[in-house]
């Protein structure tokens, strides 16, 4: 699976963006998804994952209320609608497969993930 991250940019606080995530492979349909976001000088940290299905979905407590993560398999691509931008979620944002079994939990570890895109940078402004 080859992923492509696309949406970031430059907002003001408060403001929104919406991240895409496209896969290759005709099998995006049994991966769970995640998004994942690194900072300068931090550790990359998780921020949401949805399951294959669609069904199951976490996120990260600094973001619960503001992100919501969804997927369109048959577009094969994963979104990230972030609202509420907050000058610390200025990070690069990765999206990441997980060829997990079962479609009920998520994982959050970014060990878990198989396959990763290149990262867009998402800037907040105060």
């Amino acid at each position: 699976v080859q992923l492509q991250a696309s949406g970031g940019g430059l907002v003001q606080a408060g403001g929104s963006l919406r991240l895409s995530c496209a896969a290759s492979g005709r099998t995006f349909s049994r991966y769970a998804m995640g998004w994942f976001r690194q900072a300068p000088g931090k550790e990359r940290e998780f921020v949401a994952a949805i399951s294959w299905s669609g069904g199951s979905t976490d996120y990260a407590d600094a973001v619960k209320g503001r992100f919501t993560i969804s997927r369109d398999n048959a577009k094969n691509t994963v979104y990230l609608q972030m609202n509420s931008l907050k000058p610390e979620d200025t990070a690069v944002y990765y999206c990441a497969a997980d060829n997990i079994w079962t479609s009920i939990v998520v994982r959050i570890t970014y060990t878990a993930y198989d396959y990763w895109g290149q990262g867009t940078q998402v800037t907040v402004s105060s």
